[in-house]
This record gives structure tokens, sequence and C-alpha cells, in this order.
């Protein structure tokens, strides 16, 4: 049976169902966390339907597995779905990390077990649906979705009493730019009369969402800075440290970078090109201060959570300086970047979750000499530290080298002293890495945990470890695999926006001011 065209219903509506079922049933024993881990699963299972059947020589700027289905008829409002290869591997991600996230859990969440589960699995609706959306409303829709699972997640399972002054600020930070977001979309949709992005981007390329230049870049600034908020890019970070202190490690593991770094991609360059063109400069200016700014402040932390946090600060900038470079080797290592924050940050946000479980504390004053006592766990940590440090032949590598590639090889002002700047980063974050392994792992004994008789990593927890380890590795040594795919998306984002050509299955859109003249002529 062929679910080519079904699949990416499928992919939302099971964890959708799975979210019900377990709102429906007791909250008895682990029949949560099961439950969870099965939905989970299927879901994973079923991402894997799209990089199998991928069309891997198809044109650039299409799309594969759409649905297009009539939804509302004024406003026009549908039901479109698809993915290409900026979002596919998305997809894949957001599947692969959310059974690793029910099996960190597992133990660490004892109360009000239904309401994580379902809350956790709401979130994965969330962020399927922004990365399969082409109607602009449709994503609208999934992406105010995406706030309201995180925000409750953060205020009722955080860790301490400032969960809920730390979900009022995510909240707040990202649904006030959401609201102007709306506003963006809304005057889009007034001057062409469609929400489908493959037609906004053949409008867009042709010229013909607006003669109005300046209200085309406050359109442009509603969509870049919501998107910017959500990634967090340098300076607009002030939720970023809270959030993830206070978030437990299943929603942590998703919170950052993806959805707002993917938004841009998609839909700022594709609606507004030129726009974006015009903005890079300060754009890689802000990337390469966000990751001097990120590095520095984790080198001084003693929070091993503020570290991620600053540390996760600083990999999105790497993203956000890639593509803003609008050559393909940039566009490229920022979709791949993207992917590795994914792996990386969610095996590093484990490890430290696990850590946590052992000995009640983050402070790295109260660690020391751990890796006589713990050998998987060392082990473990150092293979994920170099991973994100991006050692070659590991996937934080292949991300990092075509970025700054990418950043010597752009025509944006001043890329040059930018991207020379941007690589003093990766010492400094090997530096605050190898610091953190050598303070919580290595020299004496703390006489804080010295005593306190811990188990290394657990079955269930190895489990939840190695398969992130194995994909470090084959995304570094096999990039090729991934990036015949990422690479269509890469060669049509960097291309100029007069010579963008319209993918092969989008209809030429006419503007109705030239339909109307047509139709007066032919009277």
């Amino acid at each position: 049976m062929n679910i080519d065209h079904t699949i990416l219903t499928v992919l939302i509506f099971v964890p959708l169902a799975g979210a019900v079922l377990l709102a429906l049933l007791p909250d008895k024993g682990r029949l949560m966390q099961w439950g969870a881990l099965a939905v989970t699963l299927i879901t994973f299972i079923c991402t894997l339907h799209l990089p199998a059947r991928y069309d891997y020589s198809a044109i650039a700027g299409s799309f594969q597995f759409e649905q297009n289905h009539e939804w509302i008829n004024s406003p026009a409002i549908r039901y479109h779905l698809g993915v290409d290869g900026l979002s596919m591997w998305l997809v894949v991600l957001t599947g692969f990390l959310a059974p690793l996230g029910v099996l960190v859990s597992w133990n660490t969440i004892g109360d009000r077990k239904k309401l994580f589960y379902t809350l956790f699995l709401l979130q994965q609706v969330a962020m399927i649906g922004i990365f399969v959306s082409l109607d602009l409303f449709l994503y609208y829709a999934f992406w105010e979705l995406s706030l309201v699972p995180m925000t409750l997640l953060i205020a009722t399972f955080g860790r301490s009493a400032n969960r809920r002054r730390a979900a009022i600020k995510y909240f707040l930070y990202t649904f006030i730019p959401s609201a102007i977001l709306l506003v963006g979309m809304l005057w889009v949709y007034a001057r062409t009369g469609t929400f489908q992005l493959p037609e906004l981007a053949q409008l867009a390329a042709a010229h013909n969402i607006s003669s109005n230049s300046a209200a085309l870049w406050l359109a442009s600034l509603a969509f870049l800075v919501a998107f910017a908020v959500k990634v967090p890019v340098f300076p607009l970070h002030g939720w970023l440290s809270d959030a993830i202190a206070e978030a437990p490690t299943a929603a942590v593991m998703v919170l950052v970078g993806k959805l707002g770094l993917y938004s841009i991609l998609r839909f700022s360059f594709s609606i507004f090109p030129e726009q974006s063109r015009q903005i890079a400069p300060l754009m890689i200016a802000l990337g390469a201060i966000g990751i001097v700014y990120g590095a520095l402040i984790a080198l001084v932390q003693k929070d091993l959570k503020q570290l991620a946090a600053y540390g996760a600060l600083g990999h999105v900038s790497v993203v956000i300086l890639g593509i803003f470079t609008f050559t393909i080797a940039g566009i490229d290592g920022g979709i791949y970047a993207t992917l590795n924050e994914g792996i990386g940050a969610g095996a590093f946000f484990i490890l430290l979750g696990i850590l946590y479980e052992r000995y009640g504390t983050y402070d790295m004053r109260d660690y020391g000499g751990l890796a006589a006592k713990l050998p998987w766990m060392v082990t473990l940590f150092v293979i994920t530290t170099l991973s994100v440090i991006g050692l070659p032949m590991l996937n934080g590598f292949v991300g990092e080298f075509l970025v700054l590639t990418g950043g010597m090889q752009s025509a944006v002002t001043h890329h040059t002293r930018w991207t020379v700047l941007a690589t003093t980063g990766v010492i400094l974050t090997a530096s605050y890495m190898l610091w953190m392994i050598q303070r919580v792992f290595y020299g004496d004994l703390n006489e804080n945990t010295a005593d306190v008789p811990v188990p290394d990593v657990t079955a269930r927890e190895h489990l939840a470890l190695w398969p992130l380890i194995a994909v470090m590795l084959f995304m570094g040594i096999a990039s090729p695999y991934w990036l015949r795919a990422i690479d269509t998306a890469g060669t049509y984002l960097a291309q100029e926006p007069q010579t963008i050509e319209p993918a092969a299955s989008v209809s030429t859109i006419v503007p109705q001011t030239q339909i109307s003249a047509e139709q007066e002529a032919t009277k």
C-alpha cells in the first residue's frame, strides 16, 4: 500500500491520538511511560518512510509527500503539507528524539505523569506540524500550539521555585513576537490573496508581493524577529538560561534552535529573499558575536545547566552565521549544524539529567574525581564533548567546517572579519567543554559527592544514549548520505531572488489586478 500522500498526516495524527489516549487512561503504575514510549516509537518508525521514499533527484524547490486539500473558503486556507531537503531530516530528528526523551524521564517524573506525557506528545505534534506545513495559517496554528505545552512543562515540572517565573518569561518572549508575526502574515495575505508558501515564494521571486518597499521591510521584520527570538539570536536570548535551567530533560532536548532556525530558512528566505539579503550583514555580525559571547559566558559558569544554556546560544549562532552568508556551503552547513545541535545537545542534556538524578546538584564545585567511580558516564560525556567541539570524524565537525567555508566565500559586507571572529569560538567551545570534563570527572574526589553511593549508567540510560552516539559517528563519517537531500534546499535558497525558478509543481500566480485587466480587455 502506497502511503506517500498520507504519511505526513499520519505523523501528526499518531502522537495526537496518543496524547488523547493517555489523557483518558488512568495514571497507574508505569502505564503512562509505556504508553508514551509506544506512541513515540511508532511515530519514529513512520518518519523513516520519508528518507526511504524520498526522491533525491527531484528539482530544487519542489516538495514531496504533498497533501493539498481545501479547508476554509474565505479566507483561503488549505490543508497543505509537504517536505523537502530542509524539513525532511528535521521531521526524522523530532521522531528520533521523542522516545529517548521518554526513556530519560522514566524515573524522574514521579508525579502527574499523565499531564507530563500528554504535554510531551502535544509538543511533538506541534513540532512535526511546523516542519511539514506549507500553508501560513496552518503553520501559525502549530507555531502557537508549540508555546503551550512547553510553557506548562516548564511551569509544572521545573526543578526549583523559579520555574513559574521562567515559564512566564519564556511565554512572553515568544508569544508577543508571535502576535506581530500574525500581523505580518495577514498583511501578506491581503496583498496576495494566498497563504500558500510555494505561491508566495514564486510571487517573491517575481517581485509581485508588493511595490511598497517600506511595507515589505516591516513585514519581513515581523517574521524575522519572531523567529529570531525563538532561536534565540543574540541579543534576544533573555529567556534562554532560565528556561533551560528549569525545563525537564525531555523538554529541554527540543527547546532550542530547531523551530526558529527552520522558520527563518523556510519563510523569511522564501517570502522575503531581498530583505533577507539586505539584513544579512547585521545577522552575520550577530551570529559571530553570539558565538563568542555564548562561549565566554559559558567559560565562567559554575552551574552545568547554565553552561549548557550559553553553549547552546553559541551553537545556534553558528547556524545564523552560516545561513546568512547565502552561499551553498554556508546554508548546507547551517542546516547540518541544526541537526547536530539536536543530536549533540540532546545527548549532553541527557547526561546532565542523569548526573543530577545521582547527586541532586548542577554545581560543578560539588563534583570531582568521578571518572574512577563512573567509567561509563565519563566515556559518554567525553564522546559527546568531542562531538560538540567539532572533532573530525564526528558530526559537529561537518557543520562547522561548511559554515566557516561558506563564511569565507560569501559576498556579504565584512564577511571575512566576522568569520575570523567566529572561528575563535571553536577554541573557546573546546575550552569550556574540556574544562567542565576536568572539573567534574578528574582531580580529587569532592567531599560533597565522594561518599554518595550511586550506580553507573543503567541499561535504560544506555538505551537512550548509545543511539545518539551512533548517529554522531554516522553523521561524521557518512555526511554525503545526509547532505544529498540538504544540498537541494541549500542550492535553492542560496540563489539570488531574480534567478530563482519556480518549482515544477507550482502553477504560475498572476496578480489580481492583472487578472482584472485581462478580463476587461476580453470584454
